[in-house]
């Protein structure tokens, strides 16, 4: 049985997954991530086989509680999450990528909202945008309403929070227990993680605005072929409505085919080929229908 001290003050995995970013935010992300008013803490920097200055980098910070996990080939960026979640030894678990970065209270926050006896499966923030610079585009408070898990995902389609992995702060044994990071296409890991948590265990949600992820033009989201983000939003969306109360199941479906199709079409509108785009279009609206989608048509190569 764990004791007075350990419930207080549970040891924190921060882990930070990071490949070639030894001259742009590794220094800022490693600086954001110990520097924590919470010191509990250990920081696991998975070094994906950088061919950078990497290891010199991390060998710069004198903190005990950092250390340097480095793959002797990259193993690519799913199984990067997983070793990480493997080598943890906190009681929570944070994952941090290699250019976003969280507030001095993050993990203070979370740890000081929690109620006694509750066995949460992952505790969230407000986040920010931030651009390549840092100036941020837009902050989005925490801001969903209710405990059962339609609330969460009504809340989610209708924009009152964001999902993202620098807001959330995990049990590592509800992380563990589902068998960590998975999706259909490894797109959307750390959102199909959430959705299994929540079949099962309770949330905690932080109204503040406490992290930032950074919000560039040149993300995965449009190199990736939009039948597989297709794919991997249906999968999710029919595991969401699956976990839905039966009075609810149409409600969740009609609006989750709206969101998950319109983020679709904007990568769609993101392709420069007009017949490509149009053949990615059709796509989209064959997973997710049309009626869903034609305020969205008109959002041409919208990288937003």
């Amino acid at each position: 049985m764990e004791n007075s001290q350990e419930m207080d003050s549970p040891l924190v995995t921060i882990a930070i997954p990071t490949y070639n970013r030894a001259e742009s935010y590794l220094r800022g992300v490693i600086s954001s991530a110990l520097g924590q008013t919470y010191e509990h803490l250990e920081v696991i920097i998975g070094d994906n086989a950088s061919t950078d200055a990497t290891p010199a980098v991390i060998a710069e910070v004198e903190d005990q509680r950092l250390r340097h996990l480095r793959h002797s080939e990259n193993i690519g960026a799913n199984g990067n999450f997983n070793r990480l979640l493997e080598e943890a030894t906190g009681d929570w678990f944070l994952l941090l990528h290699d250019d976003d970065l969280i507030d001095a209270e993050f993990v203070e926050s979370c740890l000081s909202a929690r109620k006694p006896d509750t066995d949460y499966g992952f505790i969230r923030t407000g986040v920010r945008a931030i651009d390549a610079k840092g100036r941020i585009l837009k902050e989005s408070p925490n801001r969903v309403t209710g405990n059962r898990p339609e609330d969460f995902y009504r809340s989610w389609f209708r924009a009152r929070t964001g999902l993202f992995l620098c807001n959330t702060l995990y049990s590592t044994r509800a992380l563990r227990e589902i068998g960590g990071f998975h999706s259909l296409h490894h797109l959307l890991e750390d959102n199909y993680a959430l959705v299994r948590i929540l079949a099962d265990r309770p949330w905690l949600d932080i109204p503040e605005v406490r992290a930032s992820y950074r919000y560039t033009y040149d993300q995965r989201s449009y190199q990736v072929p939009v039948r597989e983000w297709c794919e991997d939003f249906k999968g999710l969306l029919e595991m969401i409505v699956a976990q839905t109360e039966d009075r609810h199941k149409a409600e969740i479906q009609q609006i989750g085919n709206r969101f998950f199709g319109q983020l679709c079409v904007r990568r769609a509108n993101a392709i420069a080929s007009p017949r490509k785009r149009a053949m990615a279009r059709l796509t989209v609206a064959r997973h997710f229908g049309w009626s869903n989608l034609r305020s969205t048509w008109a959002l041409q190569r919208s990288p937003k």
